[in-house]
C-alpha cells in the first residue's frame, strides 16, 4: 500500500525566514489517531530517500507524519545550523502544525527523527536542568521516535549526547542499527536503563542508516518496512495510553 503524495505548507520562522513542511496524510482505511513530526539528519533534508520512504510508509499504514527543512537545508547549504537555530525551527514546526492543521491539534502528537533530527527533537523535549515538572506543557507531545539516535560522533566515544535525557518525560522509542558508528546499541543500553520509559529497537547488521552489507541482506525496501511496522505497533501503544 503506497500513501498519497504529500502536501506543503510554510512554516515561519521570522518575518522573512521561511522552510518547507510537508504533510503524509495516514491512509483513512487503516487511520492512526496521532501525528508524528520527523526532522532530517544532517547530511540531507526532508526530500531524501530515507525521509521520503519513512514518511510514506507510516503514512500508508494510517499515521499522519510530518517532515520539514531545517534552515540550512532550505537554502541548499551544507553545513548545519548550530543548535539553538535548529532547535527553535523545531519548535515552530510544532506550533504551525498544531495552528495550521486542527487534527493536529487534536489528536496525540509525537516527535523525532532521523539522526541530527531526532537529537533535536529530543533536546527540545527535556524539561530545563533543575525543573521540577517531568514534561513540557508548553510542547505538550506523547512520545518521541528516534531513527538512529547519534550518541556520540564516530569513533568519538567520549563526547556523549546524553545527559539531557534523562529530563525528557515521555516514552521514547530508539531504532539503532548493531553496527551504527554513532552508538551501537551496547553503548546505548546502559544509557537507556537510567531512563523510565525508553525502548530500544535493533536492526541487526544495520549501519547508521540502516544499511547491511551482507549479500544475502534484505531488502532496503524490506528493512524499511520492519522499522515501520514497529514504529506504527509502538505508536498504538502510546495512542491507546493517551485515550485511557
Amino acid at each position: 500500500m503506497l500513501a498519497s503524495m504529500p502536501t506543503s505548507f510554510p512554516v515561519s520562522l521570522s518575518r522573512t525566514d521561511i522552510v518547507t513542511a510537508l504533510i503524509y496524510t495516514g491512509e483513512e482505511a487503516v487511520k492512526i489517531g496521532a501525528t508524528l513530526i520527523l526532522g532530517h539528519g544532517a547530511g540531507a533534508g526532508q526530500t531524501s530517500p530515507f525521509m521520503v520512504s519513512f514518511g510514506s510508509g507510516l503514512a500508508a499504514l494510517g499515521l499522519d507524519v510530518i517532515t520539514f527543512n531545517f534552515p540550512y537545508a532550505e537554502r541548499g547549504r551544507r553545513a548545519p545550523d548550530r543548535g539553538p537555530s535548529l532547535e527553535a525551527c523545531y519548535r515552530s514546526v510544532v506550533e504551525t502544525a498544531r495552528a495550521a492543521h486542527p487534527s493536529v491539534a487534536k489528536r496525540p502528537l509525537l516527535i523525532g527523527g532521523k539522526s541530527m533530527g531526532g537529537r533535536i527533537a529530543s533536546q527540545i523535549a527535556a524539561v530545563p536542568a533543575n525543573d521540577t515538572v517531568k514534561t513540557r506543557p508548553d510542547l505538550d507531545i506523547a512520545g518521541l521516535v528516534l531513527l538512529g539516535y547519534p550518541l556520540h560522533p564516530p569513533g568519538k566515544p567520549d563526547r556523549m549526547r546524553n545527559n539531557h535525557l534523562h529530563r525528557i518525560g515521555v516514552p521514547m522509542l530508539i531504532v539503532q542499527g548493531s553496527r551504527d558508528s554513532f552508538g551501537t546499541p551496547n553503548e546505548l543500553r546502559p544509557v537507556l536503563a537510567q531512563l523510565s520509559e525508553a525502548q530500544l529497537h535493533v536492526v541487526d547488521g544495520g549501519d547508521h542508516s540502516f544499511n547491511l552489507r551482507r549479500k544475502s541482506a534484505p531488502s532496503q525496501e524490506q528493512i524499511h518496512a520492519a522499522v515501520v511496522n514497529k514504529v506504527i505497533r509502538w505508536v498504538q501503544t502510546i495512542t491507546r495510553q493517551a485515550e485511557v
